[in-house]
């Protein structure tokens, strides 16, 4: 699995990472360290916790909410390409489709086909390190 910083970004302010990015993360999500900082000083009053209950979007502008679309999606693929490594790591250790598939919800051949079928190889969600077979 791909664990250098400079091809990750933090979910929370869209910074890309370089080979000197400290990020925290986990299970897809990943977090720069100026937003565990900023997060944290945010966690440190009563008042500023409540203002955290607010969602982000009712301040922001029509034009802000458009501009944070991007980075949404450029979130989205990264815990897709997450989620695809993580099933390549278990087919490496012989874990079955079957598996796979019932810890997902899905069928055993759902689950081939979402990470390693024609139509996974063509949005390139496992790139060059695809595992071949079925089984």
């Amino acid at each position: 699995m791909d664990f250098s910083a400079a091809n990750k970004m933090c979910s929370f302010c869209g910074k890309q990472g370089t080979q000197d990015t400290r990020f925290i993360g986990g299970l897809g999500a990943m977090m720069c360290v100026e937003c565990l900082e900023h997060y944290h000083a945010q966690l440190q009053t009563p008042a500023s916790r409540q203002a955290l209950r607010r969602p982000p979007w009712e301040t922001m502008t029509d034009v802000e909410v458009l501009d944070v679309l991007p980075q949404i999606l450029r979130s989205a693929e990264q815990v897709t390409g997450f989620a695809a490594e993580w099933v390549g790591l278990l087919r490496e250790r012989k874990i079955s489709w079957s598996a796979i598939g019932s810890v997902l919800g899905v069928s055993r051949q759902a689950a081939w086909e979402r990470f390693e079928g024609p139509s996974a190889r063509r949005r390139g969600a496992l790139g060059s390190g695809s595992l071949g077979g079925a089984c």
